[in-house]
């Protein structure tokens, strides 16, 4: 698609009856986005899985966007967000520390290595 031209936003309700209609003629999703005049037929596809997987009513989802997936750290709850940083925090001392202690092994047995 060229620059500029923004993609064809469609209404749920015309991706339900696209999906349907699909089902329903047993069309293939090229076959399905030919009659509907649709450019992309991965978009047909698209919208057959979120069909079977959410519904009807997931096809009425604005899912454009990089913030689409609903995991915003701002939706934690406060308590939830600490307890995370903690573990994080806790996690890289303790992946700090085994980084040590394998330099410290491997530099004993390079140094047992050389006095044999």
């Amino acid at each position: 698609m060229p620059k500029g031209i923004p993609k064809q936003k469609y209404t749920g309700e015309f991706k339900q009856h696209v999906v349907e209609t699909m089902h329903r003629e047993k069309l293939s999703d090229c076959e399905t986005a030919r009659q509907f005049g649709i450019n992309c037929n991965k978009s047909v596809s698209l919208w057959e899985r979120i069909y079977l997987e959410e519904g009807p009513e997931g096809l009425y989802i604005e899912r454009r966007g990089s913030k689409s997936n609903g995991l915003h750290p701002a939706s934690l709850p406060k308590q939830t967000e600490e307890d995370l940083i903690a573990e994080v925090q806790r996690l890289r001392a303790e992946n700090a520390y085994l980084k040590k202690l394998k330099a410290l092994v491997l530099e004993e047995v390079r140094l047992n290595k050389r006095r044999k």
